[in-house]
């Protein structure tokens, strides 16, 4: 891992490569079992004040990109409601960091492919934090299948449900909260621009993102709302060993330029820049945090 995330360093070694140690877990994973362990910055990343003041709602906020996002948004100035689905150990371990930022952290636990429950996040951070100025729609769910066949319908409808859908609920239920200089920020992913066979449903629905971020974009721009998403390349999170089989896992990230998966502490400088003021001028943009896979 890197510790000295200012440090000039060849990207290439900066990070453990493939292979990996052949591992599955339960979905949605934990960050306990993950081997090697990720790295979230929680050594590594420096607030500067970008975010004072502000109030944000991070889903899928207990591991992965989205603990990444928080412990930056924190060391930032920002409070943070974490949305997690049933991670409790992971999601204390993530509030811990933000508590220890001097920030106020609030864990909401549930399914956001339900309505209600996207409506109860919502009115949890108005009750918490007086505001909303950031939301995140980071949360997702995957499952790698070899063939058409071996979808199920209730799978392909969980995969719409948990990352389209909800997206639409928050931001529906979130928006009379926001006020002109608030953002969003959307995770979308290479998957929009190449599609890996085996996650259909997954890259389908990260393709809607793409297209939802653009569209909601010039509908909220007049509020002085900015959307925006990050597409990321393969990151080293529990989803992988949850949703793929052992021996993807063994390789995973070894395909790209990089030769290796991405870290978490690798995005969160983005979704800091894209919940700023530094990125006043942006808004429908996707930046891309690829490992150099080409998304032209």
């Amino acid at each position: 891992m890197s510790q000295e995330q200012n440090k000039q360093q060849d990207p290439t070694e900066q990070y453990d490569r493939p292979p990996f140690q052949p591992q599955e877990q339960d979905v949605p994973g934990t960050e306990a079992e993950l081997t090697p362990k990720a790295d979230h910055g929680e050594e590594s990343y420096k607030g500067c004040g970008k975010l004072t003041g502000r109030k944000a709602i991070i889903t899928g906020g207990d591991s992965g990109i989205g603990r990444a996002v928080a412990i930056a948004f924190a060391r930032e100035g920002a409070d943070v409601l974490i949305s997690y689905l049933n991670e409790e150990e992971d999601a204390r371990e993530t509030a811990r960091y933000v508590e220890e930022a001097g920030r106020k952290a609030v864990l909401v636990p549930g399914d956001i492919s339900d309505e209600a429950h996207c409506k109860a996040i919502v009115q949890r951070a108005v009750d918490e934090f007086g505001q909303i100025d950031i939301l995140v729609n980071n949360a997702a769910f995957q499952m790698a299948r070899q063939s058409l066949q071996e979808i199920p319908s209730e799978e392909f409808d969980r995969t719409f449900k948990t990352n389209i859908y909800a997206m639409f609920y928050l931001c529906k239920a979130a928006e009379p909260h926001m006020k002109p200089g608030s953002t969003i920020v959307n995770t979308t992913s290479v998957n929009a621009y190449k599609p890996t066979p085996t996650l259909l449903a997954y890259a389908a629905t990260k393709g809607a993102i793409q297209n939802f971020t653009a569209n909601l974009a010039q509908m909220l721009a007049e509020k002085g709302i900015r959307v925006n998403c990050v597409a990321p390349g393969p990151i080293w999170t529990p989803l992988i060993p949850s949703t793929m089989p052992a021996e993807e896992v063994k390789s995973f990230g070894q395909d790209v330029p990089l030769k290796r998966p991405g870290q978490p502490a690798e995005l969160a400088a983005i979704y800091v820049l894209l919940a700023s003021q530094d990125s006043s001028y942006m808004t429908g943009s996707t930046v891309q945090v690829t490992g150099g896979t080409p998304t032209i």
